[in-house]
């Protein structure tokens, strides 16, 4: 086993471990992540590199999708989970969705439709500004 305790002549051994923070729905969190000598460990819990649970991904895309901006997101997560994201950090999570979104948009409609009925509301906005 080339994980084995003992470590002797298998060419790889433990190497102790380093710590990790993850941000989940229940706050950050620390993990230990142990490691080999080689570096060819990788544990199946936790992805390599993962700062953020799934479950906090989808609500800022969720939050994204309804018209929530990204300021307010971050501020959001932050308050309630007590993990930070910058504005930055939120649109990069949201792009993910961009090419789901497009495939959704070209994606083809079956014969059974013969109507597609498409609404808009056209809200004008007026601002101060003075017209010479």
């Amino acid at each position: 086993d080339p994980y084995a305790r003992n470590g002797w002549n298998t060419g790889n051994s433990r190497n102790g471990a380093y710590f990790r923070k993850v941000d989940t729905q229940f706050g950050p969190i620390e993990v230990q992540v142990p490691r080999d000598r080689n570096g060819q460990f990788h544990q199946h819990t936790l992805p390599d590199y993962k700062q953020h649970s799934d479950i906090l991904e989808s609500m800022i895309i969720k939050l994204y999708s309804n018209g929530v901006t990204t300021r307010e997101i971050a501020d959001l997560i932050e308050k309630m989970y007590g993990s930070h994201y910058s504005p930055a950090q939120v649109s990069n999570i949201s792009k993910q969705m961009i090419p789901k979104v497009e495939a959704y948009h070209k994606r083809k409609l079956s014969d059974k439709f013969f109507c597609v009925y498409l609404d808009a509301t056209y809200l004008p906005l007026r601002r101060e500004t003075f017209e010479r």
